[in-house]
Protein backbone atom coordinates (compact mmCIF):
# COMPACT_ATOMS: atom_id res chain seq x y z
CA UNK A 1 0.00 0.00 0.00
CA UNK A 2 2.79 2.53 0.82
CA UNK A 3 4.76 1.57 -2.22
CA UNK A 4 1.36 2.39 -4.48
CA UNK A 5 0.84 6.05 -2.51
CA UNK A 6 4.79 6.73 -2.70
CA UNK A 7 4.06 6.40 -6.84
CA UNK A 8 0.54 7.87 -7.27
CA UNK A 9 2.59 10.66 -5.31
CA UNK A 10 5.51 10.30 -7.67
CA UNK A 11 3.44 10.20 -10.98
CA UNK A 12 1.23 13.46 -9.86
CA UNK A 13 4.48 15.26 -9.13
CA UNK A 14 5.82 14.25 -12.57
CA UNK A 15 2.93 14.83 -14.41
CA UNK A 16 3.02 18.78 -12.60
CA UNK A 17 6.44 19.15 -13.30
CA UNK A 18 5.89 18.49 -17.11
CA UNK A 19 2.41 20.67 -16.74
CA UNK A 20 4.64 23.79 -15.68
CA UNK A 21 7.24 22.98 -18.77
CA UNK A 22 4.66 23.03 -21.24
CA UNK A 23 3.56 26.70 -21.85
CA UNK A 24 0.99 25.71 -24.07
CA UNK A 25 -0.91 24.37 -20.84
CA UNK A 26 -2.93 26.91 -19.19
CA UNK A 27 -4.29 26.41 -15.42
CA UNK A 28 -7.32 25.24 -16.38
CA UNK A 29 -5.91 22.39 -18.50
CA UNK A 30 -3.65 21.72 -15.32
CA UNK A 31 -6.41 21.55 -12.92
CA UNK A 32 -8.22 19.04 -15.82
CA UNK A 33 -5.61 16.85 -15.79
CA UNK A 34 -4.95 16.94 -12.52
CA UNK A 35 -8.65 15.83 -11.84
CA UNK A 36 -8.16 12.55 -14.45
CA UNK A 37 -5.26 11.51 -12.80
CA UNK A 38 -7.18 11.42 -9.33
CA UNK A 39 -10.10 9.97 -11.11
CA UNK A 40 -8.51 7.42 -12.20
CA UNK A 41 -6.22 6.21 -8.90
CA UNK A 42 -7.51 3.76 -6.23
CA UNK A 43 -5.63 5.69 -3.27
CA UNK A 44 -6.34 9.16 -4.25
CA UNK A 45 -9.77 8.52 -5.94
CA UNK A 46 -11.59 12.14 -6.10
CA UNK A 47 -14.47 12.57 -4.01
CA UNK A 48 -17.26 13.44 -7.21
CA UNK A 49 -17.93 12.29 -10.64
CA UNK A 50 -15.67 13.69 -13.68
CA UNK A 51 -18.69 15.80 -15.07
CA UNK A 52 -18.91 17.16 -11.53
CA UNK A 53 -15.39 17.95 -11.43
CA UNK A 54 -15.20 19.32 -15.11
CA UNK A 55 -18.50 21.70 -14.15
CA UNK A 56 -16.50 22.87 -11.17
CA UNK A 57 -12.87 23.52 -12.87
CA UNK A 58 -15.07 25.49 -15.93
CA UNK A 59 -17.45 27.53 -13.00
CA UNK A 60 -13.88 28.32 -11.06
CA UNK A 61 -12.78 29.34 -14.37
CA UNK A 62 -15.35 31.54 -15.47
CA UNK A 63 -15.68 33.36 -11.94
CA UNK A 64 -11.79 34.19 -11.88
CA UNK A 65 -12.46 35.47 -15.38
CA UNK A 66 -15.86 37.38 -14.78
CA UNK A 67 -13.90 39.13 -11.21
CA UNK A 68 -10.62 40.44 -13.95
CA UNK A 69 -13.44 41.74 -16.25
CA UNK A 70 -15.21 43.69 -13.47
CA UNK A 71 -12.25 45.22 -11.99
CA UNK A 72 -11.33 46.47 -15.86
CA UNK A 73 -14.48 47.68 -16.11
CA UNK A 74 -14.12 49.41 -12.95
CA UNK A 75 -11.31 51.46 -14.18
CA UNK A 76 -11.89 51.69 -17.99
CA UNK A 77 -16.04 51.34 -18.16
CA UNK A 78 -16.62 55.06 -19.58
CA UNK A 79 -20.26 54.54 -18.44
CA UNK A 80 -21.55 54.86 -14.53
CA UNK A 81 -23.65 51.67 -15.61
CA UNK A 82 -21.00 49.92 -17.14
CA UNK A 83 -18.53 50.60 -13.80
CA UNK A 84 -21.09 49.66 -11.84
CA UNK A 85 -21.54 46.17 -13.26
CA UNK A 86 -18.03 45.60 -12.84
CA UNK A 87 -18.30 46.13 -9.23
CA UNK A 88 -21.40 43.88 -8.67
CA UNK A 89 -19.63 41.54 -10.93
CA UNK A 90 -16.76 41.72 -8.28
CA UNK A 91 -18.94 41.22 -5.58
CA UNK A 92 -20.82 38.98 -6.46
CA UNK A 93 -18.06 36.26 -8.43
CA UNK A 94 -15.86 36.85 -5.95
CA UNK A 95 -18.81 35.23 -3.72
CA UNK A 96 -19.10 32.23 -5.77
CA UNK A 97 -15.66 32.18 -6.57
CA UNK A 98 -15.07 31.58 -2.81
CA UNK A 99 -17.67 28.97 -2.37
CA UNK A 100 -16.31 27.06 -5.14
CA UNK A 101 -12.83 26.85 -3.73
CA UNK A 102 -14.59 25.59 -0.45
CA UNK A 103 -16.43 23.05 -2.67
CA UNK A 104 -13.20 22.09 -4.45
CA UNK A 105 -11.22 21.59 -1.14
CA UNK A 106 -13.92 19.61 0.07
CA UNK A 107 -14.64 17.07 -3.05
CA UNK A 108 -11.07 16.99 -3.57
CA UNK A 109 -11.07 18.51 -6.63
CA UNK A 110 -8.10 20.75 -8.24
CA UNK A 111 -9.06 23.78 -9.92
CA UNK A 112 -7.12 26.42 -11.96
CA UNK A 113 -5.42 29.32 -9.94
CA UNK A 114 -6.07 31.29 -12.68
CA UNK A 115 -8.32 32.17 -15.72
CA UNK A 116 -7.55 29.88 -18.52
CA UNK A 117 -5.91 31.08 -22.00
CA UNK A 118 -9.39 31.61 -23.59
CA UNK A 119 -10.46 33.86 -20.75
CA UNK A 120 -6.97 35.41 -20.70
CA UNK A 121 -7.52 36.68 -24.75
CA UNK A 122 -9.98 38.16 -23.59
CA UNK A 123 -9.41 40.09 -20.82
CA UNK A 124 -6.11 41.44 -22.79
CA UNK A 125 -8.58 42.45 -25.58
CA UNK A 126 -10.57 44.57 -23.18
CA UNK A 127 -7.44 46.14 -21.58
CA UNK A 128 -6.41 47.09 -24.83
CA UNK A 129 -9.56 49.37 -25.04
CA UNK A 130 -11.40 52.31 -23.87
CA UNK A 131 -14.13 54.64 -23.94
CA UNK A 132 -17.28 53.91 -25.85
CA UNK A 133 -15.14 51.21 -27.21
CA UNK A 134 -14.59 49.33 -24.00
CA UNK A 135 -17.94 49.61 -23.11
CA UNK A 136 -19.70 47.91 -26.32
CA UNK A 137 -17.31 45.35 -25.69
CA UNK A 138 -17.39 44.51 -22.21
CA UNK A 139 -21.53 44.66 -22.83
CA UNK A 140 -21.36 42.33 -25.34
CA UNK A 141 -19.00 39.68 -23.79
CA UNK A 142 -20.95 39.75 -20.73
CA UNK A 143 -24.32 38.96 -22.82
CA UNK A 144 -22.29 36.39 -24.75
CA UNK A 145 -20.43 35.24 -20.89
CA UNK A 146 -23.75 34.83 -19.48
CA UNK A 147 -25.39 32.72 -22.02
CA UNK A 148 -22.97 30.57 -21.96
CA UNK A 149 -22.90 30.27 -18.12
CA UNK A 150 -26.87 29.72 -17.77
CA UNK A 151 -26.32 26.92 -20.40
CA UNK A 152 -23.85 25.50 -18.55
CA UNK A 153 -25.14 25.93 -14.69
CA UNK A 154 -28.65 24.48 -15.88
CA UNK A 155 -26.91 21.29 -17.40
CA UNK A 156 -25.05 20.98 -14.28
CA UNK A 157 -28.02 20.90 -12.26
CA UNK A 158 -29.80 18.50 -14.19
CA UNK A 159 -26.58 16.19 -14.97
CA UNK A 160 -24.52 16.67 -11.92
CA UNK A 161 -24.67 13.65 -9.24
CA UNK A 162 -22.92 15.20 -6.04
CA UNK A 163 -25.62 16.68 -4.11
CA UNK A 164 -23.42 19.49 -2.95
CA UNK A 165 -22.24 20.47 -6.24
CA UNK A 166 -25.94 20.21 -8.39
CA UNK A 167 -27.20 22.70 -5.24
CA UNK A 168 -24.33 24.92 -6.25
CA UNK A 169 -25.58 25.16 -10.14
CA UNK A 170 -28.93 25.40 -8.77
CA UNK A 171 -28.21 28.10 -6.09
CA UNK A 172 -26.07 30.55 -8.49
CA UNK A 173 -28.46 30.24 -11.51
CA UNK A 174 -30.45 32.86 -10.55
CA UNK A 175 -27.63 34.86 -10.10
CA UNK A 176 -26.52 34.38 -13.43
CA UNK A 177 -29.91 35.46 -14.53
CA UNK A 178 -29.57 38.23 -12.96
CA UNK A 179 -26.52 39.46 -13.99
CA UNK A 180 -27.70 38.66 -17.58
CA UNK A 181 -30.66 40.90 -17.39
CA UNK A 182 -28.93 43.40 -15.84
CA UNK A 183 -26.31 43.90 -18.40
CA UNK A 184 -29.10 43.36 -21.53
CA UNK A 185 -30.46 46.36 -19.94
CA UNK A 186 -27.67 48.25 -19.72
CA UNK A 187 -27.02 47.43 -23.60
CA UNK A 188 -31.01 48.38 -24.59
CA UNK A 189 -30.32 51.99 -22.58
CA UNK A 190 -27.36 52.49 -24.69
CA UNK A 191 -28.94 51.50 -27.77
Amino acid sequence: MKKLSLWVSVIIIALSVNACKNNKHDSVSKADSLNKVKDTTKSLSIAVDRVDAEFTVKAANGGMAEVELGKIAQQKGMSKQVKNFGAMMVTDHSKINDFIRALAVTKNISIPKAPGAEEQKVIRKLSGKSGRDFDKAYINDMIYDHKADIKLFETASKKCLDPDVKSFAVKTLPVLQEHLDAINAIKDSME
